[in-house]
């Protein structure tokens, strides 16, 4: 963009007055356009085709902790030895809680 550099500059003044009305005229125009909606709501009005999964049931294996695997003391997941972070009076922590 060009500058013209012979045009006469505003004074501090003038930039605070200008920059505390455009503010104002920002503010006013954000909190007019802003709607509340719950998006749980707005979702549940969706359907999708052959989506009916009410008959469906969910069978999972569950597996006991294995001996190569520790239980984090922060997050309490399940991980694997290789992402044990360090071990602090007992308690295991897994590298993701470390960082």
């Amino acid at each position: 963009m060009a500058t013209d550099y012979d045009a006469p500059r505003k004074n501090e003044e003038d930039l605070n007055e200008d920059s505390i009305e455009e503010l104002k005229a920002r503010r006013a125009e954000k909190n007019s356009g802003a709607v509340d909606e719950d998006e749980t709501e707005a979702a549940e009005g969706f359907e999708l085709p052959g989506a009916d999964l009410s008959g469906e049931e969910l069978s999972v294996r569950v597996l006991p902790r294995q001996a190569d695997e520790f239980t984090c003391a922060k997050c309490f997941l399940v991980h694997h030895r290789s992402q044990l972070a360090y071990e602090d009076n007992g308690q295991l922590v897994c590298s993701e809680c470390a960082a």
